[in-house]
């Protein structure tokens, strides 16, 4: 037995569409279809992919005056 460590070797498996689930096509990759990269489309036009904050937006603040958000 020798000291050098054996070299890994990484596993490929097969990628996922993330819309239905099935083999991707290279032509439409990272989705298996022109369809599900249109629904992704959509999802991403219509803000479907959002991360929920506590914070609101700036319109719901009533702080008043200036950019500080005190009143003079």
């Amino acid at each position: 037995m020798s000291d050098r460590p054996i070299p890994l070797r990484a596993v490929r498996t097969a990628a996922k569409c993330p819309v239905c689930g099935k083999e991707v096509a290279a032509s439409y990759r990272p989705f298996c279809s022109k369809r599900c990269a249109d629904i992704d489309l959509g999802r991403w036009l219509k803000e479907g992919y959002r991360i929920e904050t506590d914070e609101g937006s700036p319109d719901d603040q009533s702080g008043g005056g200036g950019p500080t958000g005190q009143e003079r």
